[in-house]
């Protein structure tokens, strides 16, 4: 059972605000309908101006296949096309190029067929491109759409290409794009710096509730890089820090196999700590990742019936059992039509409900994991005070409350940094 505390914590947790994720066209449909999108991205904004922070140039674009116009055009050709722009290498995350490449699998460079340059991967030998990778270039461009978490590995890749630049005496320019869960989410855990990696690299909550802009600007303003290159960042027209996916009008695109839906985002946050469990799965690599979690000698009927009596408005929870693996069970969320306030908390109220069903079967779900295991959940989670307090039983409310102070210095630290208001 979850305890009293964290019981009166999730009730109060039920305010709500409009669920914003929104539903998502089909592949290949382009914008909803023909109806214009709200939303002008920094490549739209780019190409109106005639290109001019690129004109005269040799270009390097940092992307992948979330990197498109507001039309679904993929920037890498709208540079390519472009008379003004000399496009002369691409450079690509994890996941690689078209974004197929599991998580956490090395990368190859190759050529991409559409543009015929080289693409450097950056999530193989190297993470940071090397001087070699940046001979000829004046300026490099970053245009790849984040979800709006630390350990999203997307942001990791651009300050790493932000110091290279710097130290190669190239500028970078940042292409910028929404943030999926808006811009006033600040919530979940900060990171400890002996925690900090490629899934959390810098100092910034679990949810930091800024764009890829934004994020670019306080990285290089706090110091947070060892070289601070010449940063030009070309905003949005028409997003609002209140906007969800929906309420920008564009078109989803896959950033990564297991984002493939901008109501992936949300799940992502709540049930992406859970996940780096080693004891436990939340449906990673199948057609609703994130959606669920589920372990080994756990009763689902009576833990989504347990959470469901929390009376968390907005999330559902129904009873999981696996197919694939024989005494594997778990609950199934379901988010909207509205969402609760702080989706990083709903990750310490599962862990600490499964922690405690596990324990009752014998089985515990962290400590029985080997060191790596361990070692990627603490970086994910940004502390290894996460085993210390579900093993002392320490509520899940109080565990949430130990992170406030820190979002909001984070929050009055961002503030000098916010391009939208």
């Amino acid at each position: 059972m979850l305890s009293r505390n964290s019981t009166q914590f999730v009730a109060g947790l039920g305010c709500l605000v409009a669920f914003a994720s929104g539903a998502t066209p089909a592949s290949g449909e382009g914008l909803f309908g023909k109806r214009r999108a709200a939303v002008e991205l920094g490549v739209d904004r780019l190409r109106a101006d005639g290109f001019a922070a690129l004109a005269g140039k040799r270009v390097g674009l940092i992307t992948n296949q979330s990197g498109v116009d507001a039309s679904g055009e993929k920037t890498r050709m709208v540079l390519h096309r472009a008379p003004e722009v000399e496009l002369v290498a691409l450079y690509t995350p994890e996941h690689g190029l078209d974004g197929t490449e599991p998580a956490g699998k090395w990368v190859a460079s190759r050529v991409d067929p559409a543009t015929g340059l080289k693409a450097y991967s950056l999530y193989g030998k190297t993470r940071k491109p090397t001087a070699a990778m940046l001979e000829g270039l004046d300026v490099l461009v970053f245009d790849i759409q984040d979800v709006g978490a630390r350990c999203y590995t997307y942001v990791s890749t651009m300050g790493l290409c932000m110091e290279a630049a710097a130290e190669a005496g190239v500028g970078f320019v940042v292409l910028d794009r929404p943030n999926p869960l808006g811009g006033q989410r600040v919530e979940g855990p900060p990171i400890e710096r002996e925690w900090m990696s490629f899934v959390g690299q810098y100092p910034v909550p679990f949810v930091h509730g800024l764009t890829a802009g934004e994020l670019a600007k306080m990285i290089v303003g706090e110091g947070w890089i060892t070289a601070r290159p010449k940063l030009t960042v070309v905003p949005m027209r028409g997003w609002r820090r209140s906007m969800g996916w929906r309420e920008t009008g564009l078109r989803w695109v896959r950033t990564s196999p297991n984002i493939p839906k901008a109501e992936s985002c949300a799940y992502y946050i709540a049930t992406g700590i859970a996940q780096h469990v080693p004891g436990i799965e939340a449906g990673t690599g199948t057609s609703t990742p994130f959606e669920y979690v589920a372990a080994e000698g756990v009763d689902g009927r009576q833990l989504a019936a347990e959470l469901n009596r929390l009376g968390l408005r907005g999330v559902e929870f129904s009873p999981y059992r696996s197919r694939e693996r024989k005494g594997w069970q778990g609950v199934r969320l379901r988010l909207g039509p509205a969402e609760v306030r702080d989706l990083a908390a709903i990750d310490i109220i599962l862990l600490e409900a499964f922690y405690r069903a596990s324990k009752g079967a014998g089985v515990d779900l962290i400590a029985s994991a080997g060191a790596s295991g361990r070692g990627l959940l603490y970086k994910v989670y940004g502390s290894d005070s996460l085993r210390r307090d579900l093993e002392s039983g320490r509520p899940a409310a109080e565990i949430v409350a130990s992170w406030e102070a820190g979002n909001r210095e984070f929050a009055r630290r961002r503030a000098p940094y916010l391009m939208y208001r």
